[in-house]
């Protein structure tokens, strides 16, 4: 008598996870052209469309690095939606406090990232960094180093208020931590 395969579903502990039968699974495949790799990241075919492409990894960051999200939208919608993007995910904010901060996990403002971008460093930099880059910068367009040049004047300025920016908000980082 010839004994078939015995399953692993017998008994306590099961051996298998719940869940994991035996039934086939089904796999979607990229929808890049000439991709065979699972494509489990979906992508929005176009704005407010419900329907989605299914990509790989590599292919949705492709696809993401040249997505507009304003795109077909005229000037005013699109500061009406970026409002409303702001208003609704303000309240992630508050939740900052609870674990992750640093670069890239959104703990900056967009007004910290432009003057962050007005003094030439990168969102990751610390108050340090910012104090360095920023007397650099002031050094080289001071009114009194460069008397009379009108573009000096606003560069200082514009300095000035970017460093302003950064040093009130490390000062709110400081006073919440």
């Amino acid at each position: 008598m010839s004994r078939g395969r015995r399953s692993l579903d017998w008994g306590f502990p099961r051996w298998r996870g719940y869940g994991a039968g035996r039934e086939t699974t089904t796999v979607r495949i990229c929808d890049r052209h000439g991709c065979d790799e699972p494509g489990n990241c979906p992508a929005p075919k176009s704005p407010n469309n419900p329907e989605r492409w299914y990509f790989c990894e590599k292919h949705a960051a492709e696809y993401n690095s040249k997505w507009d999200y304003f795109a077909g939208l005229d000037e005013e919608e699109a500061k009406e939606r970026a409002k409303n993007e702001r208003r609704d995910n303000s309240g992630y904010s508050e939740a900052s406090h609870y674990g992750w901060s640093g670069s890239g996990d959104g703990s900056r403002s967009a007004d910290e990232m432009r003057a962050l971008e007005v003094l030439g460093l990168e969102p990751d930099a610390d108050h340090e960094a910012v104090k360095k880059a920023w007397r650099a910068k002031a050094k080289e367009v001071h009114p009194d180093v460069r008397p009379d040049d009108e573009d000096a004047a606003k560069a200082f300025q514009a300095f000035q208020v970017a460093y302003e920016v950064l040093r009130q908000a490390e000062e709110r980082r400081v006073w919440k931590g």
